[in-house]
Order: structure tokens, then sequence, then C-alpha cells
């Protein structure tokens, strides 16, 4: 069902950013972007407390102690109400001041920029209000409700984009507007369905214990750091590129982090389905049915990536040449090398999961932290040193190459998880998935013709050559009877009824 979700989503989601494109015009369109960052700059505030309340969640739920559920929901509540009041606080000051000072935005559109920043704002502290209902929900295993709400979600944004096309006013200020209208609708389905169905919801009495409230604190205070390295180095390499470079370039990256973004939630979808079961497995001690969910979660993790993630990389130009009215100069380039620096990420989702699940952040956030900080003082020494704007890039790629290897030492350690177990069963399966896969999809691309045709036999044959080397090389016996098993019952089935 979250696959389903993603799959609609993603085709909303690209159609959506071509009609905002075209409607806004490529100025607009980067000017949202870099303005909207500023805000995004904070979302590691409800990003960190969003993992922690899953890890709460879910770590009580693994021992069945409901009371103590009961507690950390409403400890959580206050911490989130807190939260947004920060967010407001320090978004009206220090962000607004950076608007007004900082950024590179043309005269006669500053007016504009300053309104959906306010609305930019708004939905963000909506966001924030609305994720402990969100982690209890994850934590309950409910991934059916949490796919439906966000299906609805991206209709309701889906109806956005037609209202955009034909409501008469500044495009640029409605459609700040209209995606708050979206948050409020999202918060509502969310926080009506938690309190009629999860009793530690709904609020008959109030607990506090400041035993948990130091606990929870503690454990998000690494979480915090680390969160804060992640979103401030993509937000302030966004804005570094609006500085040394014009709003065109800013709207490539955008696009870039758009397609990979939405590419790369294939990958976060299943991890979310991923990170109740293995916090559960790891506070029952059920320690081999841990490490089984991150070797297995890890490459099929991957495997949901590449299958799409191939044909984009291959077949790039001609899908931006017929989603996009007008594509951006390094557009093509830009997605490409963000897609590969996705598909690193991905393959150490599930490791990330483990991490937290003993509730000891400190090594893991400030390694990695160190590492993300260190990527825009690299990006920064080289655009300053004269080199074009996709280096940052190759940066990004490189540092996540060395983070990947430092989350497996650490976490490695945190729950005696083997590293060699973890390269012989799920890192050689998928770099032999990768180069068994791509060659061939290679070889006929430059063997065929340049057409539309001919692009959808090289996209139609990369997914049927990552899906064989997926099945024969990836998986394992044990998984590969399991899905013929599957296959074979529900074509049984099918035959049956016929």
């Amino acid at each position: 069902m979250l696959y389903f979700r993603q799959i609609l989503i993603l085709l909303v989601g690209l159609y959506t950013v071509r009609v905002v494109l075209d409607v806004l015009g490529v100025e607009d369109y980067g000017i949202y972007n870099v303005v909207a960052g500023i805000v995004t700059l904070f979302s590691f505030l409800n990003g960190t407390m969003a993992s922690a309340t899953q890890r709460f969640f879910s770590f009580a739920l693994g021992r069945n102690d409901k009371e103590q559920l009961k507690k950390i929901f409403s400890v959580n509540i206050v911490i989130y109400i807190g939260i947004a009041i920060v967010a407001v606080l320090l978004l009206e000051t220090v962000g607004l001041w950076f608007v007004n000072k900082k950024l590179v935005i043309p005269p006669d559109r500053f007016e504009a920029a300053l309104f959906i920043y306010h609305f930019a704002v708004f939905t963000f502290v909506v966001s924030i209000l609305t994720a402990p209902f969100m982690a209890i929900i994850i934590a309950h295993e409910d991934m059916q409700i949490y796919a439906y709400v966000s299906i609805v979600e991206a209709i309701l944004k889906l109806g956005v984009v037609f209202l955009l096309m034909y409501i008469k006013a500044d495009k640029l200020e409605l459609y700040g507007v209209l995606l708050f209208t979206v948050s409020l609708i999202n918060a509502f389905i969310f926080i009506s369905i938690s309190l009629r169905k999860y009793e530690e919801c709904q609020f008959k009495k109030f607990y506090w214990d400041n035993s948990l409230v130091k606990e929870i604190l503690g454990f998000t205070g690494w979480t915090l750091f680390g969160q804060v390295t992640t979103v401030g180095r993509n937000q302030a390499v966004t804005i570094l590129i609006n500085q040394v470079f014009n709003p065109v370039v800013v709207a490539s990256r955008a696009i870039a982090l758009s397609i990979s973004g939405h590419i790369g939630v294939f990958a976060n979808n299943f991890n979310t389905s991923l990170y109740p079961p293995i916090i559960k497995s790891y506070s029952s001690n059920s320690k081999n049915e841990m490490f089984s969910l991150i070797f297995n979660g890890s490459k099929l993790t991957f495997f949901l990536m590449w299958i799409i993630a191939l044909p984009l990389l291959v077949e790039l130009e001609m899908i931006l040449n017929i989603w996009l009215k007008n594509v951006p100069p390094d557009a093509v380039f830009f997605t490409q090398l963000n897609i590969v620096e996705s598909l690193i990420l991905s393959l150490s989702l599930p490791i990330t999961t483990a991490a937290r699940a003993p509730g000891k952040m400190k090594t893991y956030e400030l390694t990695l932290g160190i590492i993300q900080l260190s990527i825009f003082f690299v990006s920064w020494r080289i655009l300053k040193m004269g080199y074009p704007a996709y280096s940052v890039f190759i940066v990004a790629i490189v540092a996540n190459i060395v983070m990947f290897f430092v989350r497996l030492v650490i976490v490695s350690n945190l729950i005696d998880l083997s590293k060699k177990r973890f390269i012989v069963n799920v890192l050689f399966p998928i770099i032999g998935v990768i180069v068994l896969s791509t060659t061939p999809t290679y070889i006929i691309q430059k063997t065929l013709p340049m057409g539309f045709i001919y692009s959808l036999i090289v996209i139609i044959s990369s997914v049927i050559f990552s899906a064989i080397t997926m099945f024969y090389i990836g998986l394992d016996k044990n998984w590969r009877n399991k899905i013929l098993f599957y296959i074979n019952s529900k074509t049984h089935k099918f035959i049956s009824r016929r």
C-alpha cells in the first residue's frame, strides 16, 4: 500500500512541479524554493522530535506497556507545542531578517516573497502539531491509514495545481496560501483518526513524568544536532548557490532535489514501515529478528529506489523534455547526480533506524553531523575557487559514501551487528544488481537510435533487467521462495475464482 501510495504521489508530484514551474515561471519558482528553504532550515525541530517520538512509542509498544505509552504521548504533546512556539519566534525574527537582508530577490517580487514566507511559516507550524499523531499511527504499524491519508494529501495538492491555473491572483502568493490550506486539512484528518482510534491519544488523563522528559530530551538533543546538520547542509547549499549564481541555477537545483526527493520517498516510506518492528525487536531482545530486518530491509529499500532510478538515470533528458515545458540549464545533470546521492543514502536508512534503538545517540550523531557540516564548508570553498555549480553534488556523493561506512562501524558497536555479514549479505548483492542491470541497459541505449519509442524500449528493458537481477542476485533463496509462493497463491486463487 505504501508503494502504491508513493507511485501516485510521484506522478502527482512530477506533474505538479511541471505545472507550477510553467505557471510561476523559472524566476518565481526559484524564489519560492529559496524563500521556503529558510523555513525548511528549521524543520530539524520537527524532524528531531518525530524521530524521538517514534522511537519511544515503538519501544513502549514492543514491551506492551500501555501506561508508559500514555505518558510518552502526553509529554510529547507539551514538547511539540513548545517547539511550535520556538519555531515561530525564530522564523519571524532571525529568519525574517535573513530574507530581508541576505537573499537575492528581484525588487519587483520582494513583497510576494515576504508574503509566501509567512505562509510557509504557518504551514510549518501546522506540520509540527500534526507530527505526534502521525508518529503514533506509524508506531502502531497502521500503514494503510498512513498511506490513505497521504493519498488524500496528494490529491489535494493536485487540486492546488488546477486552482493555481484558473484563479486570477498573484500566482506566487496564491501558491503559498493553497499549500497552507492543504496542510490544515491533512492535520485535521490525522488528528481526528488518532483521537478516535488510540486510547493514549484521547486525553482522558494528563500524564507527566520528569524522568521521562529528561530521557526524551536527552535522546532528542543529539538527534537535534544530526537533524540540524542534515537539513542545514541541504538548504545552506541552496542558499550558497543563490549567492553565487542566478535564480535559474537555483531552479535547476530545486528540480533536481524535487525529483530525487520523490524517488527517495519510496525508500523512506519502506523504511518508515521498518522503523517500528526494528525498535520493537530490540526492546524485546529479539536480536536475530532485528538483524534480519536490517539486512533484508537495506536491500529492499535500495531495490525500491533502483527500479525507478535506473530508467531515470539513462533517459532523464527525454523525460524532462516531456515533463517540463522549459527545462532549466543543468537540470538534467544536477538531477542525475542527486539521484546517485539518494541511492547511497537509501542503503543506510535501516542502519540509521537501528542506531536509534539503544537510545545512545552521542557518538553516532556527533560523527555523522561533523561530516554533514563538512559538505557545506567544502562546497563553499570549491565554489569560491571558481568551480561549477554541479561540483556541490560531487562533494555530497563522496561524503555520503564515507558516511555509509561510518554508520556501519558505529551501529555494529551499538547493537553487535556484524560488519562482515552486512557487506556479504547486503553490499555485494546490491553491487551485483547495479552492474548486471546497468551494463545491458547502457548497451541497448547506445545501440538504438534517438527517439521517443526507442527511449521507451530502453526504459522497459532497464526495469526488466533490474527485476531479474534483483530476484536472482539481490535476494537470497528464502526470499525467492517467499515471492514465488505468494505469486503462486494469488494465481491459484484467481484461477479458482474464474
